[in-house]
């Protein structure tokens, strides 16, 4: 099974330390955000690896061939001319991810105490994918049904609220904020023909979910760290010297 690492976006949230390179190259502990992914999920038996890049791309390209691609098998994803946005990101990558039934999907910035291994195997039979998703606090959230089905997405602070099933009431359903990691079927390429090159993974869901189950993972006792704005590298780092 693949692991695909986002790693292009422009960590615009970690400026002034993301002027100079990717957000993967960001260190937390002394080291960088990419080799902490890595290294976790070579804990969980990964060890084929497909990341994308576009900002600073080739400085990530240079970190792994000077650290011997960091002990894995690596297949860079790049998106040159433009940033495909989550869902553009892995119908872009297919060719790359495509052939073992199901990858994972992990964003470069998340540090947790996720068992992988549990999740994958958590994952039913019908699902094109499976979300870890948590309780945290925040403005936008999936929706869930009884089964842990998503049914729809809403946004807090505006009142926004979108479902593949119509106009539905958010006060029915589970509330879980995304997390950040994803299971996924490659059952999901074909649903993807016909979307443009550039569009988000979130989009995608909310319109495919209506006939294509997707559900929620949720862990007791999670600790998941967004380490993608300067406010939580203090909290990455407490995280990091605990799990020592």
């Amino acid at each position: 099974m693949k692991a695909m690492i986002f790693a292009a976006g422009l960590g615009t949230r970690l400026r002034p330390l993301t002027d100079d390179r990717p957000k993967a190259l960001v260190e937390v502990e002394g080291k960088p955000l990419l080799r902490h992914t890595v290294e976790n999920l070579q804990r969980f038996g990964f060890n084929d690896f497909v990341i994308n890049v576009h900002h600073f791309a080739g400085k990530i390209e240079t970190y792994l061939k000077e650290n011997d691609n960091l002990g894995v098998n690596v297949a860079l994803s790049k998106e040159e001319t433009e940033l495909l946005d989550t869902g553009g990101g892995i119908k872009f990558a297919r060719p790359l991810l495509e052939g073992d039934g199901k990858f994972l999907i992990h964003n470069v910035d998340i540090l947790s105490n996720l068992d992988i291994s549990a999740m994958c195997e958590a994952c039913p039979a019908d699902a094109i994918s499976t979300l870890l998703v948590s309780e945290r606090e925040t403005t936008r959230y999936f929706l869930f049904d009884d089964d842990g089905r998503l049914c729809g997405w809403t946004n807090l602070s505006t009142g926004e609220v979108k479902s593949p099933f119509g106009k539905i009431d958010p006060a029915k359903y589970n509330r879980f904020a995304f997390a950040g990691v994803h299971c996924v079927s490659d059952r999901i390429f074909p649903l993807m023909e016909g979307w443009p090159a550039k569009f988000s993974i979130v989009d995608f869901y909310l319109q495919a979910a209506k006939e294509n189950p997707i559900y929620a993972y949720v862990q007791t006792g999670l600790e998941l760290i967004d380490v993608g704005k300067i406010e939580t590298l203090g909290l990455a780092s407490d995280f990091i010297r605990r799990r020592r």
